[in-house]
């Protein structure tokens, strides 16, 4: 049970804000992205599909050279789509894949069907809704992930998307959460973020928001982990 449960404080939580990626919902791979893909004239293997998949969902350094130009947009890749498809485009193409197959997977990168949800994502959700608590999903994002919330019928249970290429902020910048915290009208104290990195997500600390750290495990191996972890930390689903 986390800190704020032991004093009592939980029953007062109003909004539970969550990371996308790694928390919510998790991009996996089919084998048939890869099929005809070649780096550097050479078919792909397990490592190197797993190193591509790697550098386009947990980047976070440069994993390639980069001018200043580049970098500029790697940084701020998750402001604005254009610098979004231009950083991960040059990450790919530097990664030995040719300009259309780069094309083809960034493009599954950036469809909200190709992203996997973690299967207690929509009861988490829903069980909130139905306490009065509000929900918020709150990512450096750089595309509307809407649609993989109406796909997966959890659109409804979500008050708010705070995404930071509509906001103008990235996480952990304050000015995300309290954003977030603006449109419901909830005090910090009032509020949890759950994500999955403790550096970005753990932002919201800052603010005065408590703070739930889940791991980023492959779907198929996290069946029950938002809820486990939202008990945890003395919520009741």
């Amino acid at each position: 049970m986390g800190p704020l449960a032991k004093m009592g404080v939980v029953s007062h939580i109003h909004a539970v804000l969550f990371d996308y990626s790694g928390t919510l919902f998790r991009l996996e791979e089919d084998d048939s992205w890869f099929e005809g893909i070649e780096v550097d004239e050479r078919g792909i293997d397990g490592h190197v599909q797993a190193e591509l998949m790697r550098r386009l969902t947990a980047p976070a350094d440069r994993s390639v050279d980069m001018t200043d130009e580049q970098y500029h947009a790697w940084v701020n890749r998750d402001l604005a789509p254009h610098l979004h498809r231009e950083a991960y485009l040059h990450v790919l193409r530097e990664s030995g894949l040719p300009d259309h197959d780069a094309e083809s997977l960034y493009g599954r990168m950036i469809d909200p069907s190709s992203w996997t949800p973690y299967p207690d994502t929509a009861e988490v959700l829903k069980n909130l809704h139905r306490q009065g608590i509000k929900t918020a999903v709150v990512s450096n994002i750089a595309f509307d992930v809407r649609p993989a919330f109406l796909a997966n019928g959890a659109a409804d249970y979500v008050d708010e998307f705070v995404l930071s290429f509509e906001v103008g902020a990235v996480k952990p910048d304050p000015a995300i959460f309290e954003t977030a915290l603006a449109r419901f009208g909830v005090a910090p104290a009032h509020a949890v973020m759950v994500g999955d990195s403790d550096e970005a997500d753990g932002g919201a600390r800052a603010v005065g928001c408590g703070f739930i750290l889940v791991d980023p495990l492959p779907t198929d191996q996290r069946p029950d982990g938002l809820i486990a972890a939202l008990v945890g930390y003395g919520l009741n689903l």
